[in-house]
Protein backbone atom coordinates (compact mmCIF):
# COMPACT_ATOMS: atom_id res chain seq x y z
CA UNK A 1 0.00 0.00 0.00
CA UNK A 2 0.94 3.59 -0.82
CA UNK A 3 2.41 5.43 2.12
CA UNK A 4 2.71 9.19 1.46
CA UNK A 5 5.80 10.79 2.29
CA UNK A 6 5.77 14.17 4.04
CA UNK A 7 6.85 16.88 2.13
CA UNK A 8 9.93 18.64 3.41
CA UNK A 9 8.06 21.92 3.87
CA UNK A 10 5.96 19.68 6.59
CA UNK A 11 9.33 18.30 8.37
CA UNK A 12 10.41 21.53 8.22
CA UNK A 13 7.44 22.93 9.51
CA UNK A 14 7.13 20.72 12.02
CA UNK A 15 10.50 21.32 13.35
CA UNK A 16 10.11 25.03 13.69
CA UNK A 17 6.99 24.14 16.12
CA UNK A 18 9.52 22.03 18.05
CA UNK A 19 11.62 24.97 18.45
CA UNK A 20 11.51 27.04 21.78
CA UNK A 21 10.41 30.56 21.43
CA UNK A 22 13.04 33.87 22.00
CA UNK A 23 12.09 34.83 25.19
CA UNK A 24 12.20 30.95 26.48
CA UNK A 25 15.86 30.97 25.75
CA UNK A 26 16.84 34.39 26.36
CA UNK A 27 20.30 35.13 27.73
CA UNK A 28 19.24 38.21 29.52
CA UNK A 29 17.80 38.29 33.47
CA UNK A 30 14.38 39.67 32.21
CA UNK A 31 11.75 38.08 33.24
CA UNK A 32 8.75 37.25 30.72
CA UNK A 33 5.10 37.32 31.19
CA UNK A 34 2.00 36.01 29.18
CA UNK A 35 4.44 34.17 26.81
CA UNK A 36 6.91 36.87 25.91
CA UNK A 37 4.31 39.59 25.67
CA UNK A 38 5.92 41.73 28.52
CA UNK A 39 9.40 41.68 29.84
CA UNK A 40 10.46 43.10 32.70
CA UNK A 41 13.41 43.12 34.37
CA UNK A 42 14.56 40.97 37.23
CA UNK A 43 13.52 43.06 40.09
CA UNK A 44 10.25 42.65 39.11
CA UNK A 45 8.73 42.44 42.26
CA UNK A 46 9.28 46.05 43.00
CA UNK A 47 7.06 47.32 40.86
CA UNK A 48 4.42 45.90 43.33
CA UNK A 49 5.72 48.23 46.03
CA UNK A 50 5.64 51.28 43.91
CA UNK A 51 1.70 50.33 43.08
CA UNK A 52 0.76 50.69 46.51
CA UNK A 53 2.79 53.02 47.60
CA UNK A 54 0.37 54.94 44.25
CA UNK A 55 -2.77 53.15 45.13
CA UNK A 56 -3.02 53.53 49.02
CA UNK A 57 -2.76 57.11 49.66
CA UNK A 58 -5.70 57.39 47.00
CA UNK A 59 -8.29 55.03 48.08
CA UNK A 60 -7.00 56.83 51.77
CA UNK A 61 -8.10 60.39 49.82
CA UNK A 62 -11.22 58.97 48.22
CA UNK A 63 -12.87 57.69 51.44
CA UNK A 64 -12.01 60.04 54.50
CA UNK A 65 -11.54 63.06 52.31
CA UNK A 66 -13.08 63.43 48.36
CA UNK A 67 -16.42 61.99 49.99
CA UNK A 68 -17.00 64.35 52.05
CA UNK A 69 -16.29 67.26 49.07
CA UNK A 70 -18.80 65.78 47.28
CA UNK A 71 -21.62 68.31 49.22
CA UNK A 72 -19.55 70.88 49.88
CA UNK A 73 -19.16 72.29 45.87
CA UNK A 74 -22.37 73.02 44.05
CA UNK A 75 -23.58 70.83 40.94
CA UNK A 76 -21.02 68.18 40.16
CA UNK A 77 -18.01 70.01 41.36
CA UNK A 78 -17.91 68.06 44.05
CA UNK A 79 -18.03 64.67 42.18
CA UNK A 80 -15.67 65.70 40.12
CA UNK A 81 -12.93 65.73 42.44
CA UNK A 82 -13.59 61.79 43.19
CA UNK A 83 -13.24 61.19 39.62
CA UNK A 84 -10.53 63.22 39.07
CA UNK A 85 -8.50 61.62 40.99
CA UNK A 86 -9.46 57.87 40.18
CA UNK A 87 -8.99 58.76 36.55
CA UNK A 88 -5.53 59.97 37.13
CA UNK A 89 -4.66 57.45 39.57
CA UNK A 90 -5.61 54.72 36.74
CA UNK A 91 -3.66 56.84 34.07
CA UNK A 92 -0.32 56.92 36.54
CA UNK A 93 -0.40 53.08 36.84
CA UNK A 94 -1.36 52.79 32.79
CA UNK A 95 2.59 54.81 32.56
CA UNK A 96 4.12 52.25 34.87
CA UNK A 97 2.73 49.23 33.46
CA UNK A 98 4.10 51.61 29.67
CA UNK A 99 7.23 52.01 31.74
CA UNK A 100 8.39 49.09 33.42
CA UNK A 101 6.68 46.32 30.67
CA UNK A 102 8.15 47.02 27.42
CA UNK A 103 11.44 46.31 25.85
CA UNK A 104 13.40 49.49 26.62
CA UNK A 105 15.89 49.47 23.58
CA UNK A 106 17.92 45.65 24.19
CA UNK A 107 20.28 45.30 21.47
CA UNK A 108 20.41 41.30 20.60
CA UNK A 109 23.72 39.67 21.19
CA UNK A 110 25.71 38.51 18.19
CA UNK A 111 26.77 35.13 18.43
CA UNK A 112 30.39 35.26 17.49
CA UNK A 113 32.72 38.41 17.70
CA UNK A 114 32.39 40.36 14.97
CA UNK A 115 35.49 40.66 12.85
CA UNK A 116 38.45 42.94 12.58
CA UNK A 117 37.98 45.85 10.20
CA UNK A 118 40.27 44.96 7.06
CA UNK A 119 40.57 41.41 7.78
CA UNK A 120 40.82 39.42 4.57
CA UNK A 121 40.83 36.25 6.09
CA UNK A 122 44.26 35.26 5.60
CA UNK A 123 47.75 36.88 5.01
CA UNK A 124 51.15 36.71 3.22
CA UNK A 125 52.34 34.21 5.34
CA UNK A 126 49.15 32.69 5.77
CA UNK A 127 49.23 32.86 9.64
CA UNK A 128 46.67 34.42 11.90
CA UNK A 129 48.72 37.14 14.27
CA UNK A 130 47.34 38.11 17.53
CA UNK A 131 46.97 41.35 16.56
CA UNK A 132 44.51 39.97 13.50
CA UNK A 133 43.13 38.05 16.32
CA UNK A 134 42.44 40.29 18.93
CA UNK A 135 39.35 42.77 18.45
CA UNK A 136 40.24 46.21 19.71
CA UNK A 137 39.10 47.15 22.90
CA UNK A 138 37.50 50.98 21.61
CA UNK A 139 36.22 52.73 18.50
CA UNK A 140 35.64 55.86 17.85
CA UNK A 141 32.90 57.31 15.60
CA UNK A 142 32.42 60.96 14.37
CA UNK A 143 28.66 61.79 15.71
CA UNK A 144 27.50 65.24 14.09
CA UNK A 145 30.84 66.12 13.77
CA UNK A 146 32.40 65.39 16.95
CA UNK A 147 34.57 62.18 17.55
CA UNK A 148 32.96 59.75 19.98
CA UNK A 149 34.54 56.63 21.89
CA UNK A 150 32.54 53.39 21.91
CA UNK A 151 33.51 50.53 23.47
CA UNK A 152 33.04 46.59 22.97
CA UNK A 153 30.80 44.49 25.01
CA UNK A 154 32.70 41.22 25.97
CA UNK A 155 28.99 39.76 27.13
CA UNK A 156 26.93 40.84 24.08
CA UNK A 157 29.90 40.36 21.84
CA UNK A 158 29.57 43.97 19.84
CA UNK A 159 30.59 47.22 20.10
CA UNK A 160 28.02 49.06 21.57
CA UNK A 161 26.52 52.07 19.72
CA UNK A 162 27.06 56.01 21.11
CA UNK A 163 24.99 56.24 23.92
CA UNK A 164 24.22 52.27 24.71
CA UNK A 165 25.59 50.66 27.80
CA UNK A 166 25.24 47.57 29.45
CA UNK A 167 23.13 47.16 32.58
CA UNK A 168 24.59 44.82 35.24
CA UNK A 169 21.14 43.90 36.37
CA UNK A 170 19.35 43.15 33.55
CA UNK A 171 22.74 42.05 31.48
CA UNK A 172 21.50 43.39 28.20
CA UNK A 173 23.14 46.81 25.85
CA UNK A 174 20.43 48.72 25.86
CA UNK A 175 20.41 51.59 23.70
CA UNK A 176 20.34 55.36 24.74
CA UNK A 177 21.02 53.83 28.07
CA UNK A 178 19.64 56.29 31.27
CA UNK A 179 19.47 54.43 34.61
CA UNK A 180 18.28 51.12 35.78
CA UNK A 181 15.32 52.22 37.98
CA UNK A 182 14.66 49.50 41.29
CA UNK A 183 11.23 51.45 41.45
CA UNK A 184 9.91 50.61 37.88
CA UNK A 185 11.79 46.74 38.08
CA UNK A 186 13.33 48.12 34.54
CA UNK A 187 16.18 49.51 32.32
CA UNK A 188 15.45 53.35 31.48
CA UNK A 189 16.17 53.18 27.70
CA UNK A 190 15.51 54.71 24.09
CA UNK A 191 11.80 52.91 23.84
CA UNK A 192 10.34 53.75 27.36
CA UNK A 193 12.40 56.78 28.48
CA UNK A 194 9.06 58.83 27.43
CA UNK A 195 7.16 57.01 29.14
CA UNK A 196 9.17 57.01 32.47
CA UNK A 197 9.41 60.84 32.34
CA UNK A 198 5.56 60.90 31.88
CA UNK A 199 4.95 58.61 35.07
CA UNK A 200 7.26 60.05 37.55
CA UNK A 201 5.54 63.60 36.37
CA UNK A 202 2.29 62.76 36.60
CA UNK A 203 3.01 61.21 39.75
CA UNK A 204 4.08 64.42 41.12
CA UNK A 205 0.92 65.98 39.66
CA UNK A 206 -1.02 63.17 41.56
CA UNK A 207 1.13 64.06 44.82
CA UNK A 208 -0.19 67.96 44.58
CA UNK A 209 -3.36 67.11 43.61
CA UNK A 210 -4.21 65.46 46.87
CA UNK A 211 -1.81 67.39 48.94
CA UNK A 212 -4.04 70.04 47.78
CA UNK A 213 -7.67 69.00 48.53
CA UNK A 214 -6.36 67.30 51.83
CA UNK A 215 -5.71 71.38 52.81
CA UNK A 216 -9.13 72.13 51.60
CA UNK A 217 -11.00 70.24 53.17
CA UNK A 218 -9.58 71.30 56.38
CA UNK A 219 -10.63 74.96 55.54
CA UNK A 220 -14.01 74.04 55.01
CA UNK A 221 -13.71 72.39 58.47
CA UNK A 222 -12.68 75.60 60.05
CA UNK A 223 -15.34 77.95 57.97
CA UNK A 224 -18.12 75.44 59.20
CA UNK A 225 -17.10 75.23 62.53
CA UNK A 226 -15.45 78.03 63.26
CA UNK A 227 -12.26 76.70 64.40
CA UNK A 228 -8.63 76.90 64.25
CA UNK A 229 -6.73 75.69 61.68
CA UNK A 230 -4.85 73.54 64.39
CA UNK A 231 -7.90 72.43 65.78
CA UNK A 232 -10.06 72.00 61.79
CA UNK A 233 -6.71 69.58 61.02
CA UNK A 234 -7.50 67.68 64.46
CA UNK A 235 -10.94 66.85 62.96
CA UNK A 236 -9.27 64.84 59.95
CA UNK A 237 -5.94 62.86 61.39
CA UNK A 238 -6.62 61.39 57.51
CA UNK A 239 -5.94 64.27 55.92
CA UNK A 240 -2.95 65.14 58.45
CA UNK A 241 -1.56 62.02 57.36
CA UNK A 242 -1.68 62.18 53.48
CA UNK A 243 -0.62 66.13 53.76
CA UNK A 244 3.01 64.77 55.20
CA UNK A 245 2.81 61.84 53.03
CA UNK A 246 2.02 63.68 49.91
CA UNK A 247 4.94 66.44 50.54
CA UNK A 248 7.56 63.66 51.23
CA UNK A 249 7.02 62.32 47.67
CA UNK A 250 7.11 66.06 46.01
CA UNK A 251 10.51 66.00 47.24
CA UNK A 252 11.60 62.56 45.54
CA UNK A 253 8.85 62.25 42.24
CA UNK A 254 9.37 66.12 41.98
CA UNK A 255 12.86 66.83 42.39
CA UNK A 256 13.45 63.47 39.81
CA UNK A 257 10.98 65.18 37.50
CA UNK A 258 13.01 68.36 37.60
CA UNK A 259 16.51 66.49 37.16
CA UNK A 260 15.55 65.06 34.07
CA UNK A 261 13.49 67.97 32.76
CA UNK A 262 16.70 69.76 32.89
CA UNK A 263 18.50 66.54 31.23
CA UNK A 264 16.04 66.40 28.64
CA UNK A 265 16.76 70.09 27.67
CA UNK A 266 20.31 69.57 27.45
CA UNK A 267 19.84 65.77 25.03
CA UNK A 268 21.64 63.96 28.19
CA UNK A 269 20.70 60.60 30.36
CA UNK A 270 21.78 60.19 33.76
CA UNK A 271 24.21 58.07 33.38
CA UNK A 272 26.04 60.62 30.72
CA UNK A 273 25.75 63.38 33.24
CA UNK A 274 27.04 61.41 35.72
CA UNK A 275 30.21 59.82 34.19
CA UNK A 276 31.26 62.20 30.93
CA UNK A 277 30.55 65.67 32.47
CA UNK A 278 29.30 67.60 29.37
CA UNK A 279 29.38 71.10 31.50
CA UNK A 280 33.28 70.10 30.56
CA UNK A 281 33.38 69.63 27.01
CA UNK A 282 30.85 69.38 23.58
CA UNK A 283 27.82 67.49 23.64
CA UNK A 284 27.27 66.04 20.26
CA UNK A 285 23.73 65.34 20.85
CA UNK A 286 22.58 68.78 21.71
CA UNK A 287 20.34 69.95 19.19
CA UNK A 288 18.91 72.84 20.91
CA UNK A 289 16.44 73.03 23.80
CA UNK A 290 13.02 72.81 21.42
CA UNK A 291 14.34 69.87 19.28
CA UNK A 292 15.45 68.75 22.52
CA UNK A 293 12.16 67.85 23.97
CA UNK A 294 11.08 67.25 20.39
CA UNK A 295 13.04 64.48 20.24
CA UNK A 296 11.61 63.39 23.49
CA UNK A 297 8.05 63.21 22.91
CA UNK A 298 7.35 63.88 19.37
CA UNK A 299 10.09 61.71 17.61
CA UNK A 300 8.63 58.32 16.73
CA UNK A 301 9.38 55.40 18.87
CA UNK A 302 11.86 53.05 16.85
CA UNK A 303 10.21 49.47 17.08
CA UNK A 304 12.01 46.52 19.01
CA UNK A 305 14.67 44.51 17.58
CA UNK A 306 13.84 41.49 19.62
CA UNK A 307 10.37 39.27 18.44
CA UNK A 308 10.81 37.77 22.04
CA UNK A 309 7.76 35.55 20.71
CA UNK A 310 9.47 34.21 17.46
CA UNK A 311 10.75 30.56 17.55
CA UNK A 312 14.65 30.01 17.60
CA UNK A 313 15.05 28.90 14.29
CA UNK A 314 17.51 25.25 13.78
CA UNK A 315 20.73 27.54 12.43
CA UNK A 316 20.17 30.04 15.15
CA UNK A 317 20.20 27.07 17.82
CA UNK A 318 23.41 25.88 15.82
CA UNK A 319 24.93 29.02 16.20
CA UNK A 320 24.15 28.97 20.11
CA UNK A 321 25.62 25.58 21.04
CA UNK A 322 28.58 26.38 18.12
CA UNK A 323 29.88 29.44 18.17
CA UNK A 324 31.62 30.50 14.76
CA UNK A 325 34.25 32.92 16.15
CA UNK A 326 36.65 32.22 13.56
CA UNK A 327 39.05 32.62 15.75
CA UNK A 328 38.86 35.65 16.59
CA UNK A 329 39.42 36.76 20.33
CA UNK A 330 37.57 39.78 22.58
CA UNK A 331 39.68 42.35 23.70
CA UNK A 332 39.85 41.31 27.35
CA UNK A 333 40.89 37.68 26.65
CA UNK A 334 43.46 36.89 29.20
CA UNK A 335 42.46 39.71 31.32
CA UNK A 336 40.17 40.44 34.13
CA UNK A 337 37.02 41.52 32.55
CA UNK A 338 33.99 42.77 33.78
CA UNK A 339 31.48 46.26 33.26
CA UNK A 340 33.82 48.88 34.79
CA UNK A 341 31.13 51.51 33.91
CA UNK A 342 28.46 49.60 35.58
CA UNK A 343 30.66 49.42 38.91
CA UNK A 344 30.89 45.50 38.34
CA UNK A 345 33.89 43.82 39.81
CA UNK A 346 36.30 42.64 36.84
CA UNK A 347 36.79 38.56 37.07
CA UNK A 348 38.79 36.00 35.05
CA UNK A 349 38.66 35.23 31.70
CA UNK A 350 37.72 31.82 32.51
CA UNK A 351 36.15 29.79 35.89
CA UNK A 352 37.91 30.76 38.38
CA UNK A 353 38.18 27.40 39.78
CA UNK A 354 39.88 26.33 36.75
CA UNK A 355 41.83 29.30 37.27
CA UNK A 356 43.20 28.15 40.57
CA UNK A 357 43.40 24.47 40.14
CA UNK A 358 46.37 25.82 37.23
CA UNK A 359 48.07 28.08 39.39
CA UNK A 360 47.94 25.11 42.26
CA UNK A 361 49.68 22.87 39.28
CA UNK A 362 52.34 25.71 38.48
CA UNK A 363 53.75 26.16 41.50
CA UNK A 364 53.72 22.15 42.31
CA UNK A 365 55.79 21.58 39.11
CA UNK A 366 57.30 24.36 38.87
CA UNK A 367 60.83 23.33 40.58
CA UNK A 368 60.27 20.25 38.18
CA UNK A 369 60.03 21.91 34.84
CA UNK A 370 62.69 24.73 35.24
CA UNK A 371 64.77 21.79 35.76
CA UNK A 372 63.80 20.20 32.56
CA UNK A 373 62.02 21.11 30.12
CA UNK A 374 61.58 24.79 31.24
CA UNK A 375 58.49 26.43 33.32
CA UNK A 376 54.89 25.62 32.54
CA UNK A 377 53.30 29.11 31.15
CA UNK A 378 49.87 30.63 32.34
CA UNK A 379 47.82 29.38 30.13
CA UNK A 380 46.17 32.49 29.10
CA UNK A 381 44.48 32.97 25.95
CA UNK A 382 46.33 36.06 24.69
CA UNK A 383 48.96 34.69 22.14
CA UNK A 384 51.03 37.86 21.73
CA UNK A 385 55.08 36.75 21.73
CA UNK A 386 55.54 39.20 24.34
CA UNK A 387 54.41 37.26 26.89
CA UNK A 388 55.93 34.13 26.19
CA UNK A 389 59.27 32.80 27.31
CA UNK A 390 61.79 32.87 24.52
CA UNK A 391 62.76 28.49 25.32
CA UNK A 392 58.69 28.53 24.49
CA UNK A 393 58.85 30.59 21.55
CA UNK A 394 59.78 28.53 18.49
CA UNK A 395 57.20 25.37 19.77
CA UNK A 396 54.71 27.78 20.73
CA UNK A 397 55.01 29.94 17.32
CA UNK A 398 54.63 26.24 15.35
CA UNK A 399 52.00 25.11 17.50
CA UNK A 400 49.95 27.94 16.51
CA UNK A 401 51.10 28.41 12.87
CA UNK A 402 49.57 25.12 12.35
CA UNK A 403 46.19 25.66 14.55
CA UNK A 404 45.79 28.67 12.68
CA UNK A 405 46.10 26.95 8.80
CA UNK A 406 43.99 24.40 10.27
CA UNK A 407 41.16 26.65 11.30
CA UNK A 408 41.18 28.36 8.13
CA UNK A 409 41.72 25.22 5.73
CA UNK A 410 38.12 23.20 7.72
CA UNK A 411 36.55 26.67 8.37
CA UNK A 412 35.29 24.41 12.11
CA UNK A 413 33.69 26.74 14.67
CA UNK A 414 35.65 26.33 17.40
CA UNK A 415 36.66 29.31 19.36
CA UNK A 416 40.57 30.34 20.12
CA UNK A 417 40.28 30.04 23.65
CA UNK A 418 39.40 26.57 23.82
CA UNK A 419 41.96 25.87 21.64
CA UNK A 420 44.52 27.00 24.30
CA UNK A 421 42.91 24.68 26.90
CA UNK A 422 43.02 21.69 24.67
CA UNK A 423 46.94 22.84 24.03
CA UNK A 424 47.10 23.64 27.85
CA UNK A 425 45.85 20.28 29.03
CA UNK A 426 48.25 18.75 26.69
CA UNK A 427 51.17 20.46 28.22
CA UNK A 428 49.62 19.08 31.87
CA UNK A 429 49.52 15.96 30.45
CA UNK A 430 53.25 15.47 29.11
CA UNK A 431 54.34 17.38 32.26
CA UNK A 432 52.90 14.39 34.70
CA UNK A 433 53.89 11.76 32.19
CA UNK A 434 57.41 13.60 33.10
CA UNK A 435 57.32 13.43 36.45
CA UNK A 436 56.28 9.29 36.81
CA UNK A 437 59.35 8.44 34.39
CA UNK A 438 61.36 10.06 36.30
CA UNK A 439 63.37 8.15 38.87
CA UNK A 440 64.18 10.97 41.13
CA UNK A 441 60.48 11.81 41.99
Amino acid sequence: MYVPQPSRSDAAGRDAGDQPRVYQVWRGSNEFFLRGRFIFGPDVRSIFLTMFLIVAPVVAFCVFVARHLIDDFPGDWGISVMVVVVVFTVYDLTLLLLTSGRDPGIIPRNTHPPEPEGFDGSNDSGVQTPQQLRLPRTKDVIVNGISVRIKYCDTCMLYRPPRCSHCSICNNCVERFDHHCPWVGQCIGLRNYRFFYMFVFSTTLLCLYVFAFCWVYIIKIRNAESLSVWKAMLKTPASIVLIIYCFLCVWFVGGLSVFHCYLMSTNQTTYENFRYRYDRRANPYNRGVLNNFLEIFCSRIPPSKNNFRARVTVEQGLQQTRVASRGFMSPNMGKPVGDLEMGRKPVPWDEPRTAADISDLEAGLGGFLDEKEGRLTHASPDLSRDDLPADLMEGRAGTHSRRSSWVNRTGTSESVDSMNAQMMNAQIIAAWEAIQSDPVH
